[in-house]
């Protein structure tokens, strides 16, 4: 039997992990997690799957993805501002010297 998912009914546990573990809820980077249980294994392992309500609540709590971040501009402005300034003391060093 193929039973068609209805668009109010909760995600399972399964699609829950895998939005998790390719960073659609911007938790974590998308990259695979090697968890030893994975999300909701002891739970069925027990005999207590997660119920409809307790996957809808997990469904509505997560955070909206955010997009990439910018790259920070900060640590190459200091480089650039540390290396200037070591030149600068070096061009004044060997003038002086001379």
């Amino acid at each position: 039997m193929n039973k068609k998912r209805n668009q109010s009914d909760p995600p399972t546990v399964d699609r829950i992990r895998w939005d998790i573990s390719a960073g659609a809820t911007g938790e974590k980077v998308g990259f695979p997690d090697p968890a030893t249980a994975p999300l909701g294994t002891d739970d069925e392992a027990a005999g207590t799957p997660p119920s409809r309500e307790e996957r809808s609540m997990e469904a509505a709590s997560r955070p909206q993805p955010v997009g990439p971040d910018a790259p920070s501009q900060g640590p190459t402005v200091v480089y650039l501002g540390i290396i200037a300034a070591v030149a600068s003391v070096i061009a004044v060093a060997a003038y002086v010297l001379v």
